[in-house]
């Protein structure tokens, strides 16, 4: 038994609405499509300041500058999560805001996975939050 047309129709319509999903924004002009990789760094472990500023800066010139040699912007935050028990602990952040012209999301993920591993083994931070998102960007 086939199914009704409608329900044909928009089985095969679903894979391209899907596959447009994927498809890199329509810049307008001046931009071209970019990655936007966001970077949030604590600067606190167990209650105390880790990481100083004179840190940040070696941090930021031996192990971010390199990486993202055609730069980056470094930004003051506070950061706020949930433990596993509940508490709401708060702490001073740095954001890297990262575009990335032409690449894709997965480049993306691939360029600064190295970079919070990084940052996660020098500094013993438990975690690093990485946030990727297509956009258009001109410079």
């Amino acid at each position: 038994m086939r199914p009704p047309a409608r329900l044909r129709t928009g089985t095969l319509l679903l894979p391209l609405i899907l596959g447009a999903c994927a498809l890199p924004p329509a810049c307008p002009a001046g931009t071209a499509p970019a990655a936007i990789a966001e970077v949030a760094l604590g600067r606190s472990s167990a209650g105390r300041l880790r990481v100083t500023d004179a840190e940040w800066s070696a941090f930021l010139a031996e192990e971010a500058t390199p990486r993202f040699p055609e730069g980056l912007t470094a930004l003051d935050a506070e950061g706020q999560w949930r433990a596993p028990d509940g508490r709401i602990f708060r702490e001073p952040s740095k954001l890297l805001l990262l575009v990335l012209p032409g690449a894709s999301l997965a480049e993306a993920a691939a360029r600064t996975e190295p970079l919070a591993e990084a940052y996660r083994a020098r500094f013993a931070q438990e975690s690093v939050l990485r946030s990727l998102r297509p956009s258009c960007a001109g410079f």
